[in-house]
C-alpha cells in the first residue's frame, strides 16, 4: 500500500486550484495526470521582475514592476481596436493595452483613482509608453510578491502560464516533509537539503544559476530519482535470483560442427560472449543476459551457439524477432549452420495457418523440433514446448517485459538472452539494464569493409543522383532514407512518396517504396524484390525497420541527416557494408548547420564504433531524447540529466546494492523511507517482489 503521507501528491491534477476538468487535461498532456507529476515539471528559464523604475526612467523592452495610479479607461471604438487603460506615477504616463478583454474584469481590477502594482514588458514609441497585456496586476500593497525572479515553464497551447504557476504553488503546499532516505553523512558532505526544501528550491530560483544541474537542490532531486531507479532494478535482480533455474551444460559436439562450418573464425569478443553465456547456463540460477553488439558484429552466430548449448543439454531453444522480415532473415541466415550441426530449425510467424501450423506445433510439443525462430506468434497460448531451456529475444527494446516473461514462462527455469544492435552508452546501460548481465561485441567479423561516409549539402542532389546512376551501372543497390519530420507520419510519408516519384522518373520501375502505412505483405514483397535484385533503389521512411540483410546493397543515402540523432544515423549506415564490396554512406544536410548537428556529422565521418558514437550522442544531446525512450524501453528521467549527473548514477547504484545486502526486505527505518522513495517515483511494482510488505 502507498504510504498515507504521499496521498496528497497522488491526487489528480483537477484537485488543484485553477485546473478544472478542461485545463487539467492540458496540464496532464504537459506533465502527467498527478500532483506529483506537476512537481517534476522543471522550470526552463526565469524572468527577473525586480526592476522597479519610474516611468520617466523605464527602458524600452525591459521587464519591470511599476506602481501606477489608474487615470482613465478608453474603450475600443470598433471590434478590432484594443482596450486602453491610462495610468501614471507622477513622472509620466503609460497605456496598459488589452485585446479581447472583458470590460467588467478590467473595471474591477483597474478601478479609476486607485493605485496598482503592474508587471510586464515596456514598449516605447517615441515619448509614448505601452504595456500590452501585463503579466500581473495586484493591489499596490502586494508589490513585494512581484519583485522577484519568476520561473518560466514549458507550456502547451491553451494553458496560461499564470494558471500553471497557481497550480504549482498549490502542489508545493501539498509537498510533505518526508522521512529521509539518504544517509546523513552524504547530505552533510554534499550540502544537500531535505527533499521538501529541494523541491521548493527547484520551483523558486533566486538567480539564473539556480537552474543549473549542479545546484545542491537539483543534485539532491536527481539523486533521489536515480536511487529509485537503481533500487528498483536491484530488487528485480534480487527477485530473479530467488526464482528456480536449471543448469544446462552442453558437451560441445553441436557447437564444434557449426564452428567448423563457419567461413571465418569467431572474433575475440564473440568467443568471450559465448564463454560468458555458457558459464551462466551451467549454473542453477536463471540466466538474464544482454548481448549488445553493433550492426554486423555477429550477434546471431553467438545466439545460435547459445541455443545449441540448450539442445546439447537435451532441451529446446527459441529465438523471438520483432518483425516477420527479421524472423525470416534470422531463419535464412541460421538454417545452413543448423543443418551443418545436424539440427532441424523451424520458422513460426503469424502467416503460418491451418494444418501446416498444427503439425509444426505438435512436433514442438513432442520435442522433435529443437530450434525455432519466430515472431510474437511464439508467445501465443497454443504454442507448447516439450522442454524449453533458452529463449533469445532480438531487438529487446521492441518488446515489452510481458513478451519476455511470456516466452520464459513456456518452460521450467528458462534462461533468457536478449540482444540489441542499438549501441547504448554505459551510463544508460546502468539505468535501463541494471538487472541484466551484459556481454558486448566490439569487433566486426573479418572481411567486412569500412564504410566511406560523406556529408553533402542537399542542394547538390543532382550530383548524388548522377553518382547513384554510376553505382547502379556497376551493380550496386541503394537504400534511400527520407527523414522523420516532426514525428508526423503524414509529412514523413509525403516526403518519401515525393522522392520515390522523382527517382522513378529518372530510373523507371527499378525504384521501390516502403513505409509504415503499407500492409505487411506489400512491404515484405517490396523488400524481397530489393533483396532479390529486382529493384535497384529502395526508398524508405524511418518509421519502418529497414533491417533487411542485403549484402549487395552498398550505398545508403540519408536526406536531412541533421534531423537524426547520432545513434539513428549509425543504425541506418549499418544497413550497408554487410558484404565484401566497398560501401558508402551519403548524409545530405540542409544548411546552415547548428553546432550540435555539425559535431554529430563530423563524428560519423570519423568513426564507425557504435559505442563511441553512442557516448558522443549522450554528451551532445543528454539521455532524455537519445534513443527515443518510447522505443528504447529505457526509463525517462524528469530530474536527472545523465550527461550532467553520471557520477550520481554510479553512486546510486553502489548505494542500492549496499542497502539490499544489509536490509534485503527494506524493514529498517531507512528501508521504510526507501519504500516511500519507490512509491514517490512510482516504482511500486518492485516493492511487490519483496518477501514482506
Amino acid at each position: 500500500m502507498r504510504p498515507a503521507i504521499l496521498f496528497p501528491l497522488f491526487a489528480s491534477l483537477d484537485k488543484l486550484p485553477g485546473l478544472g476538468p478542461r485545463l487539467s487535461k492540458l496540464a496532464e498532456r504537459l506533465c502527467g495526470p498527478l500532483v506529483v507529476d506537476l512537481l517534476w515539471h522543471r522550470p526552463s528559464g526565469i524572468i527577473d521582475r525586480r526592476a522597479s523604475p519610474s516611468l520617466a526612467a523605464a527602458e524600452n523592452g525591459a521587464i519591470v514592476t511599476l506602481k501606477l495610479k489608474v487615470e482613465r479607461h478608453q474603450k475600443p471604438g470598433h471590434q478590432r481596436a484594443p482596450y486602453r487603460v491610462r495610468c501614471g506615477d507622477g513622472t509620466g504616463f503609460i497605456d496598459l493595452v488589452f485585446f479581447n478583454a472583458r470590460d467588467d474584469w478590467l473595471q474591477k481590477n483597474l478601478p479609476v483613482g486607485e493605485w496598482r502594482a503592474v508587471s510586464g514588458r515596456i514598449d516605447r514609441f517615441g515619448s509614448e509608453l505601452n504595456m500590452v497585456h501585463p503579466d500581473h496586476i495586484v493591489p499596490v500593497e502586494e508589490i513585494d510578491q512581484l519583485l522577484r525572479l519568476e520561473p518560466v515553464y514549458p507550456l502547451t497551447t491553451g494553458l496560461p502560464a499564470k494558471t500553471l504557476r497557481k497550480a504549482l504553488n498549490a502542489a508545493l503546499e501539498r509537498a510533505p516533509d518526508l522521512p529521509e532516505w539518504i544517509e546523513p553523512t552524504v547530505l552533510q558532505r554534499d550540502g544537500w537539503p531535505s527533499w521538501q526544501k529541494a523541491i521548493r528550491a527547484l520551483h523558486n530560483p533566486e538567480a539564473a544559476t539556480d537552474l543549473a544541474p549542479q545546484t545542491p537542490a537539483r543534485q539532491r532531486l536527481a539523486y533521489d530519482e536515480l536511487l529509485a531507479n537503481q533500487l528498483a532494478l536491484a530488487l528485480v535482480r534480487q527477485h530473479n535470483r530467488t526464482l528456480a533455474g536449471r543448469a544446462s551444460k552442453g558437451d560441445g559436439r553441436l557447437r564444434d560442427r557449426v564452428l567448423r562450418a563457419l567461413p571465418y573464425q569467431l572474433t575475440a569478443s564473440q568467443q568471450q560472449a559465448v564463454g560468458e553465456i555458457a558459464a551462466d547456463m551451467a549454473t542453477d540460477n536463471r540466466m538474464l543476459r544482454l548481448l549488445q553488439g553493433d550492426v554486423g558484429s555477429g550477434k546471431t552466430v553467438v545466439a545460435l551457439l547459445a541455443m545449441l548449448i540448450a539442445v546439447e543439454a537435451g532441451g529446446q531453444a527459441a529465438l523471438l524477432a520483432p518483425t516477420d522480415i527479421l524472423a525470416r532473415q534470422h531463419f535464412a541466415g541460421l538454417q545452413p549452420l543448423a543443418a551443418a550441426a545436424g539440427i532441424e530449425l523451424a520458422l513460426l510467424t503469424g502467416r503460418d495457418k491451418g494444418k501446416a501450423r498444427e503439425a509444426l506445433l505438435a512436433r514442438l510439443a513432442q520435442g522433435e523440433i529443437k530450434l525455432v525462430v519466430g515472431t510474437h506468434a511464439l508467445v501465443q497460448d497454443d504454442v507448447v514446448f516439450d522442454d524449453l531451456r533458452l529463449a533469445v529475444v532480438d531487438e529487446q527494446h521492441r518488446f515489452g517485459v510481458q513478451q519476455r516473461v511470456a516466452l520464459a514462462g513456456k518452460g521450467r527455469g528458462v534462461d533468457l538472452l536478449v540482444m540489441t544492435a542499438t549501441p547504448i552508452p554505459r551510463t544508460l546501460m546502468l539505468t535501463g539494464y541494471g538487472d541484466i548481465d551484459v556481454s558486448r561485441l566490439t569487433e566486426k567479423p573479418p572481411g567486412r569493409q569500412p564504410i566511406a561516409t560523406r556529408t553533402l549539402p542537399i542542394d547538390r542532389l543532382d550530383e548524388v543522383i548522377e553518382g547513384a546512376r554510376r553505382a547502379i551501372s556497376g551493380g550496386a543497390r541503394i537504400y534511400w532514407v527520407c527523414p522523420l519530420v516532426d514525428e508526423s507520419e503524414v509529412v514523413d510519408l509525403a516526403a518519401a512518396t515525393e522522392r520515390h516519384r522523382h527517382l522513378q522518373q529518372i530510373f523507371g520501375d527499378r525504384v521501390g517504396l516502403v513505409h509504415g502505412k503499407q500492409k505487411a505483405a506489400e512491404r515484405d514483397q517490396t523488400m524481397a524484390a530489393f533483396a532479390a535484385g529486382d529493384l535497384d533503389i529502395l526508398v524508405a521512411t524511418t518509421v519502418i525497420e529497414v533491417g533487411v540483410n542485403v549484402p549487395e546493397a552498398t550505398v545508403m543515402v540519408v536526406e536531412h541527416a541533421e534531423r537524426f540523432g547520432l545513434a539513428q544515423l549509425h543504425q541506418l549506415r549499418g544497413r550497408v557494408g554487410r558484404g565484401t564490396g566497398k560501401s558508402s554512406c551519403l548524409l545530405l544536410y540542409q544548411g546552415p548547420l547548428g553546432e550540435v548537428a555539425k559535431a554529430r556529422l563530423s563524428i560519423l565521418r570519423e568513426s564507425e564504433d557504435g559505442f563511441r558514437i553512442a557516448e558522443e550522442d549522450l554528451r551532445l544531446r543528454g539521455g532524455g531524447e537519445l534513443l527515443g525512450n518510447r522505443q528504447s524501453g529505457l526509463p525517462e528521467f524528469r530530474l536527472a540529466d545523465l550527461a550532467a549527473h553520471g557520477d550520481l548514477l554510479a553512486m546510486a547504484r553502489d548505494d542500492a546494492r549496499l542497502v539490499l545486502e544489509r536490509d534485503p526486505n527494506l524493514l529498517s527505518p531507512r528501508g521504510e523511507a526507501l519504500r516511500t522513495l519507490l512509491y514517490l517515483f512510482q516504482r511500486d511494482a518492485m516493492i511487490k517482489t519483496l518477501r514482506s510488505g
